[in-house]
């Protein structure tokens, strides 16, 4: 891509008391160069940036071009904010996985619901999971010179000829090799291996695992963990994808497995290595590991760990954040998927030792994914309406904020929060954060 095609980025946000509100930067201002070159993303920005002195094209919201010049120190921060972190557009996925959610899903939603990224950068920043197919040499090149460690990596399986099964693509079976160019160049990546029952199981799970294994090695090994996840299934996905929906049986079957394997792992390499998402022990209806297995986390974006580290951290906040009791009584529902419902109750418990607050926990399944067991962030305003309606709700909902869309309003079947809230006739209060559901449930956030 030549440095004239990509775009001016859009500022939506120019932090306080920050280099940018001193000069005067606004929201709606672009930047179009930094030293006479074009960041292509949020990667260039902050290396660009990290010089002492700084020359900046500036498109203003009016069109009008300026040039300024910034001295500053060089680990300080601009202060700006963009619209996007990608200002050259997003890498596509090229791969046709059976088991990808955005195929999973009906059409007709909007747009953005269906965009399949497979973008290295947004790995880097963000941690989303990318499978190395749709990498260009120039991007492995960039990768190698601007040390963009560590990535997400959806392995799967090691075994080309099951790899390339899985994601529909010829070039899914060089995974090995792909490994192999990290450890040469001491690059890390962080593996996830999606399961799906009769494809990449049994001693296929068991090969892909002792392969990554492999990786695990001196100061800065190459593959520094490995999620082993359930595959999720929903009943718009093609007929014909041969996949089949992980039952208590087979969770059971892999639970078994791969902690045999954990043990194998701590004795060999001084590292559990690969770790099972919390999601399987719903399914089995077994309780879930000790807080003390999960380590640092190695692998909290893919739901391993997160409901003990939940756990944990609600019962110090609330410590910090729950009067013993309320002046006015107030009551409310929280809604969540099935999935956590028992797994949850200490946190209903909790709020219902305040004197005054009543919190009824709602667990749901989602009709509208046709799932019997739903993690919370599936539910739709859909599901929200099937299972609330006529029940007494109390003065308000509390509707985990990880069931919009990015921050959205809408849910994942385009119902809006307020159309749910004025059917139900309830307020909703949508929460993010331990802290945001404790202020919603004692009446510190409408």
């Amino acid at each position: 891509m030549s440095q004239s095609s990509i775009r001016p980025v859009l500022i939506t946000k120019v932090l306080p008391n920050s280099i940018a509100a001193e000069i005067g930067f606004e929201p709606g201002d672009s930047i179009v160069a930094i030293n006479g070159s074009h960041p292509r993303d949020l990667i260039d920005y902050q290396f660009l940036c990290a010089d002492e002195i700084l020359e900046l094209e500036v498109l203003d919201g009016a069109g009008k071009t300026h040039v300024i010049e910034i001295e500053k120190d060089y680990d300080d921060d601009l202060g700006l904010e963009f619209e996007t972190a990608l200002f050259d557009g997003l890498i596509q996925c090229n791969n046709r996985c059976p088991f990808c959610f955005i195929d999973q899903q009906p059409p007709g939603k909007r747009q953005s619901l269906y965009f399949k990224d497979d973008d290295y950068r947004l790995s880097f920043l963000y941690g989303s999971y990318l499978t190395l197919t749709n990498l260009t040499q120039t991007e492995w090149d960039r990768i190698e010179r601007m040390r963009l460690s560590p990535l997400y990596v959806s392995v799967h399986a090691t075994e080309p000829d099951v790899r390339i099964r899985l994601l529909k693509n010829p070039r899914a079976g060089q995974i090995l090799e792909q490994l192999r160019w990290f450890q040469e160049r001491r690059l890390q990546i962080h593996a996830q291996v999606v399961v799906c029952p009769g494809i990449n199981d049994g001693i296929h799970l068991e090969r892909t695992l002792l392969d990554l294994a492999q990786f695990y090695t001196g100061d800065l090994p190459a593959v520094a963990s490995t999620a082993v996840v359930p595959v999720g299934l929903t009943r718009f996905r093609p007929q014909e994808d041969e996949l089949i929906s992980v039952t208590g049986e087979k969770a059971r079957e892999v639970i078994a497995q791969v902690q045999r394997l954990q043990e194998k792992f701590k004795h060999q390499l001084g590292s559990t290595f690969a770790w099972l998402a919390d999601e399987w022990f719903l399914i089995a209806r077994e309780e879930l590991p000790p807080e003390s297995d999960y380590g640092d986390y190695p692998q909290i974006g893919n739901g391993v760990g997160s409901i003990r580290l939940f756990l944990k951290e609600f019962q110090t906040v609330a410590t910090q954040r729950l009067p013993k009791g309320l002046e006015i009584p107030r009551r409310g529902t929280w809604v969540v998927g099935n999935a956590v419902e028992k797994a949850f109750e200490p946190v209903v418990e909790r709020f219902n030792a305040v004197a005054g607050l009543e919190i009824k926990m709602v667990a749901l399944s989602s009709d509208y994914w046709g799932q019997e067991i739903t993690v919370t962030g599936l539910l739709t305003g859909q599901d929200l309406l099937k299972g609330l309606t006529g029940k007494d709700l109390g003065e308000m909902i509390l509707l985990p904020g990880l069931m919009l869309k990015h921050g959205d309003t809408r849910f994942l079947d385009d119902m809006t929060v307020a159309e749910v809230a004025d059917q139900l006739k309830t307020p909703i209060i949508p929460v993010n954060g331990i802290e945001e559901l404790i202020d919603g449930a004692i009446g510190n956030r409408e």
